[in-house]
């Protein structure tokens, strides 16, 4: 439940990102970033125990910045170095990976029907992204193509090795958060121009922290501790689908027959890797 609220929120981070597009994207990264970190710090509450949740095994520590910061850098180099389709599809591949990595957890065996139902959420973001006219990977865009597979390998490994500090308390993130936004500032003032938002802007800011970096973050980290790896694997084709949809409902984008074909093929996916979940005993 926990990682699906996640990929909820998460849904909502494209619609924001077209608010906040004139603004260099690691200074938006620092800003959201220490805003969730806070947000999350505060959100664990005032005893000494919880509040300084910071404290973690460094492996963990680790894991989580490296996670959380190596996949936006990773994302956006992609989205700098490759037309935005291609990187988008080869992006959003880690989905599917985290299925297959899953499939080496000793206690988080996918079913060849979650496999199955991943690979129709797949299908459905390639139709939508190509609107069913396909792509052309062209040779001259190979960093950008590989900053894209890089970031889907960061992400998917990430979220399946997390099942290993399954006792460290999801509180902890904030500190990784916080980090992030510390090495995104860093990487900001170093490679771009500072730009100051608008009014607007900063309320956009304000809940891109609070949503899908802050709280949405803090639930995908209990998820992939404590859920089900693979079945998230498959739901998380939603967020493309959810983002699109959301677009389409502010006016940013035009409605196309490649959205419904996609949504359905995510539905048909996701009750296949659903039944086949509810089907067999807890993995823990």
């Amino acid at each position: 439940m926990s990682g699906a609220l996640a990929i909820l929120l998460w849904s909502s981070l494209a619609l924001m990102t077209v608010f906040t597009s004139n603004l260099p994207p690691f200074q938006v990264l620092a800003t959201s970033f220490a805003v969730g970190g806070f947000v999350s710090l505060l959100a664990g509450g005032r005893s000494a125990g919880r509040y300084f949740g910071l404290l973690q095994p460094l492996p963990g520590f680790l894991l989580a910045v490296a996670g959380l910061y190596g996949y936006h850098a990773l994302y956006f180099i992609a989205f700098r170095h490759a037309p935005a389709i291609e990187a988008n599809l080869i992006n959003y591949l880690w989905p599917l990976l985290i299925v297959v990595f899953a499939a080496f957890l000793p206690f988080a065996r996918p079913r060849p029907a979650q496999f199955a139902g991943t690979a129709l959420g797949l299908a459905g973001v390639i139709i939508m992204l190509g609107r069913g006219q396909g792509f052309i990977f062209e040779g001259v865009y190979w960093f950008g193509y590989l900053a894209a597979l890089c970031a889907a390998v960061t992400w998917s490994t990430y979220s399946v090795l997390n099942r290993r500090f399954h006792a460290v308390p999801s509180a902890a993130i904030a500190g990784a958060c916080l980090a992030v936004a510390g090495l995104a500032i860093i990487t900001h003032l170093i490679f771009e121009t500072t730009i100051m938002p608008t009014g607007g802007q900063w309320l956009v800011l304000l809940l891109m922290g609070m949503g899908p970096v802050g709280i949405a973050f803090r639930l995908w980290d209990r998820g992939t501790k404590h859920g089900d790896i693979a079945l998230l694997g498959t739901l998380s084709y939603a967020a493309p689908l959810l983002s699109t949809l959301l677009l389409l409902l502010s006016g940013e984008v035009q409605a196309h027959w490649s959205q419904a074909v996609a949504i359905l093929l995510l539905m048909i996916g996701a009750w296949i890797s659903l039944h086949s979940s509810s089907s067999k005993p807890a993995d823990r």
